[in-house]
């Protein structure tokens, strides 16, 4: 659902500047605000529950759940549990009237809250159809959250922050825009491993870090690499060790963070690979 409902005043006011491009009949006016809300179509809940990995391990948060079919649909077709937030009342008992009758009312349920008062902490699936601008509002505070979560956001992106992947859609009978698709975009919370590492004289590591995006330098055997870069994918992490701006790897590395360990394993043409643990030495 596109999430107008689940924001406060500043944010409806956007919300119902966007709305106004929707034909009346294209749209369900909510009785106590006049803004209104747009489902999300099943094929399209399915792709955003299928780009995030959801399993009955994940616990799904969708904010501005509307009538609850994203949380609901993790429940019953992947076990997962889930959470749906959303500020008008009659939205959030018909979402919890929706679970029970679906039968995942312990698994699926739906509270009247603003979603910027939401505790985000608990999820390992944060799904959303807000607007550009809330997403940037919501953005500080998604970084913060444990590496590996993963967010699923229905058309709108994150500003600067690249997505980690997308998938774009078929939509016939969409109301909002005239290209009739919609674009999925997944992002995962990144681990942060930006400073000095160092494993004795063998290894050091100086990486600056921009969300999961990494560059920096590298002293690996006696050899400099000043033209380091890399990725975090959650809390794991891989580097191209090289000697110039070319991107030709001279060196790669692949590994995780672990507590304050960075565990790597560095391989090389006609090197054996080497396991290699350093430690965090200076950075943030």
């Amino acid at each position: 659902m596109l999430g107008c409902s689940s924001m406060r005043l500043a944010p409806l006011l956007l919300c119902a500047a966007a709305a106004a491009a929707v034909p009346p009949a294209a749209a369900q006016a909510l009785p106590d605000l006049d803004v209104p809300f747009v489902t999300t179509p099943d094929h399209v809940v399915d792709a955003m529950l299928a780009l995030a990995g959801v399993t009955a391990r994940d616990f799904v948060l969708d904010l501005g759940s509307g009538d609850g079919r994203i949380v609901i649909t993790a429940a019953l077709k992947s076990g997962a549990r889930g959470m749906g937030v959303e500020i008008d009342p009659a939205l959030v008992k018909l979402s919890n009237e929706n679970a029970r009758k679906a039968g995942v009312a312990d698994r699926a349920r739906f509270v009247e809250q603003d979603l910027f008062a939401t505790d985000l902490a608990p999820a390992s699936v944060i799904t959303m159809y807000l607007l550009p601008d809330v997403n940037l509002k919501l953005r500080p505070e998604l970084l913060k959250l444990r590496p590996g979560t993963r967010i699923v956001s229905h058309d709108w992106d994150m500003g600067d922050w690249q997505p980690d992947a997308k998938v774009v859609l078929d939509v016939p009978d969409k109301k909002l825009g005239l290209d009739k698709k919609s674009t999925l975009l997944l992002w995962k919370i990144p681990a942060v491993v930006e400073g000095g590492w160092a494993s004795g004289k063998r290894l050091r590591l100086n990486l600056r870090q921009r969300y999961q995006m990494l560059e920096g330098e590298v002293l690996y055997r006696g050899q400099t690499y000043p033209a380091a870069s890399g990725r975090v994918d959650g809390t794991r992490v891989q580097l191209c060790f090289a000697q110039h701006d070319t991107g030709r790897c001279r060196l790669g590395a692949l590994g995780r963070l672990v507590g304050s360990e960075l565990q790597l394993l560095v391989d090389g043409a006609g090197r054996q690979q080497v396991t290699v643990i350093t430690r965090r030495n200076g950075g943030r």
